[in-house]
């Protein structure tokens, strides 16, 4: 019985990904085509279901696609878990930003204060910013 297989379009057009994003994906490696019928490829549920792992790191995972291709070409699972936790510790410390951000927004959205520095909040917080980066860079009164 011949296998399935799926033109480049019909991939695309499945996985919700154009056309050069599939070839782009190809160059790095992460999938292959099982055939190409003149000059369009074709692909077999093998590499839709690698594709579809790809995807499971780069856009689930929010990984960069070098690190979804280490990922995905990683042997062992103690190698492929070094990457991931790697990747997760990154991922923490931008949601934590992410949280300082956040309430930064909410506060100003509801700050009646009419300048920053009269805020309490925002006053105090910018004056010890000031304060920090002068302390650092130890700069002498003039």
């Amino acid at each position: 019985m011949p296998r399935q297989l799926y033109s480049i379009s019909e991939v695309a057009r499945a996985f919700g990904v154009s056309v050069p994003t599939l070839r782009y994906y190809e160059e790095r490696g992460l999938i292959r085509p099982a055939a190409r019928r003149g000059r369009v490829r074709h692909y077999d549920r093998a590499a839709l279901e690698r594709l579809a792992y790809a995807q499971q790191w780069h856009d689930d995972g929010m990984m960069s696609l070098a690190d979804t291709a280490a990922v995905m070409s990683s042997a062992h699972a103690p190698e492929r878990h070094a990457l991931i936790a790697a990747e997760y510790g990154a991922m923490q410390e931008r949601i934590e930003r992410l949280t300082r951000a956040a309430a930064l927004l909410r506060h100003m959205m509801d700050c009646p204060s009419d300048h920053p520095l009269s805020c309490p909040v925002t006053g105090a917080e910018i004056r010890a910013r000031v304060d920090a980066a002068l302390t650092a860079a130890d700069l002498p009164p003039s």
